[in-house]
């Protein structure tokens, strides 16, 4: 497609989405800043973390577009931080394994898996709070999860993932949608690539079909709907401020 404008402009309002990314390295920047263009609003995202106050998903959250996150790791976000327990934003903390795992058997057509990650805490027997009231009550908490014991070992059953679209953010690409990622910028972008619907890849170059080696190609094109060209990438790294 002829940009990022154009492969969202049918994302509606409500959507589930999943974004590939790790902190700020792999995040699909340019399907972002469209998104904040196109002003969608009550939108459920799925990643590994919310960016930072003023980029990545963080944009979106400032624009307050996010109405549920599903996430691993929330820690470099004071907005995140701040919406959640005001009660303006749902989150659902999920360990990081089991949420790759969940987004890849959403891709895999697997409805659910047993996991011990988890097993015998919060995470399973729920309680954990999801969304905070306005005065600072739990409105909404966890559900308990089904357990079941294997050779000994409790275990805790968690559901797959899928989304409406997926946006990911790969290195190369060819016409055919045959995708390849650059060293840690993989992270969570192959598995949900799989698990949307509608799947659209921000690249930083798109060659002709045949270019890339078949042995190198991370996320066959079968799963890709919408590639666009991305620029103006700013590949900014997250630091970590320790008070003292």
């Amino acid at each position: 497609m002829k940009s990022a404008r154009e492969a969202v402009a049918d994302v509606p309002s409500g959507a589930t989405i999943l974004a590939g990314g790790f902190g700020l390295c792999g995040i699909p920047e340019n399907c972002i800043r469209a998104l904040s263009e196109l002003g969608v609003k009550d939108l459920t995202f799925v990643s590994n973390n919310c960016g930072v106050d003023d980029f990545g998903l963080g944009i979106l959250l400032r624009n307050k577009q996010i109405k549920k996150m599903i996430s691993s790791y929330v820690g470099e976000n004071k907005e995140f931080e701040r919406q959640y327990l005001s009660g303006e934003l749902e989150v659902e903390l999920c360990p990081q394994g089991t949420l790759a795992e969940r987004v890849r058997a959403g891709g895999a057509g697997i409805p659910a898996f047993f996991t011990p990650t988890g097993a015998g805490t919060a995470v399973s027997d729920g309680g954990l709070p999801l969304k905070y009231a306005a005065d600072g009550s739990v409105a909404k908490m966890s559900p308990k999860k089904e357990q079941r014991e294997f050779d000994g070992r409790q275990y805790v059953m968690e559901r797959a993932i899928t989304g409406d679209f997926a946006i990911v953010k790969a290195w190369k690409a060819d016409r055919f949608g045959n995708l390849m990622y650059r060293h840690t910028a993989m992270n969570f972008n192959p598995m949900m690539a799989t698990a949307g619907k509608i799947t659209i890849a921000e690249v930083e170059e798109i060659v002709d079909v045949g270019t890339l080696d078949p042995d190198h190609i991370h996320t066959p094109g079968i799963y890709v709907h919408r590639v666009i060209k991305g620029e103006g990438y700013e590949k900014r790294i997250e630091r970590r401020t320790v008070s003292k």
